[in-house]
């Protein structure tokens, strides 16, 4: 993420962009749709609303407190993109590898619709890692308070944009198509994958243990 020293239009596109990816619906729209398809219509939006604003109360907090949690807890925002990183390749192997020949049993089956609006759909999917490294960069290291405004608007932006897609799905839903929801599950998981590399390539530059020589 870049040093956030100025309050400019290159900030608040980056910021959108990079939280489109951490709290986005990319990540999350599939395994919700899996996880809530048996589920009549009343739950499915009980569900919905408890994973947005678990993950949007979780978001607020860690853009508010991010900076003091890094300072009591003692970690660099490097140490915290390599964790990130790492969470997100375990993630990313889960959806790539998951639904083997002769099927299996999905994660959630079984389990209360809230618990698993808490996790892990609303905690790591839709606020997921990068999110999170996201959200306690921009805290620990916004050099004022604009800035950091900007950031809190940034991030209301990206809710509203995941309450018309998630309400949007929850609608079509029985329309969709179950394979093709695997194929684009498999899809994003390899994209995942990549993100995960990229976490942990750039925390592992920012501690100093290797030096990146290319951009991105």
């Amino acid at each position: 993420m870049k040093e956030l020293e100025s309050l400019d239009a290159a900030f608040v596109i980056d910021t959108f962009l990079l939280l489109l990816i951490g709290i986005g619906p990319k990540i999350a729209l599939v395994p919700f749709l899996e996880a809530t398809a048996s589920m009549p219509e009343a739950v499915k939006r009980r569900v919905l609303r408890k994973m947005l604003t678990t993950a949007a109360a979780v978001a607020a907090l860690l853009l508010i407190l991010g900076g003091l949690l890094t300072r009591l807890l003692h970690f660099s925002p490097g140490a915290l993109g390599v964790a990130s990183g790492i969470i997100l390749l375990i993630i990313s192997a889960s959806m790539v590898l998951g639904h083997q020949a002769g099927g299996g049993e999905h994660p959630v089956e079984g389990r209360d619709p809230m618990q698993v609006a808490v996790f892990p759909l609303a905690v790591p999917y839709l606020l997921n890692p990068a999110g999170i490294v996201v959200l306690v960069t921009l805290s620990a290291e916004a050099s004022s308070f604009a800035v950091l405004a900007a950031g809190i608007g940034v991030l209301v932006a990206v809710l509203a944009f995941d309450v018309v897609v998630f309400r949007w799905a929850v609608q079509v839903s029985s329309k969709l198509d179950a394979s093709r929801m695997l194929v684009t599950e498999k899809v994003f998981g390899f994209l995942l994958a990549a993100l995960g590399v990229q976490l942990i390539l750039d925390g592992l530059s920012d501690v100093g243990v290797i030096h990146l020589t290319t951009g991105h």
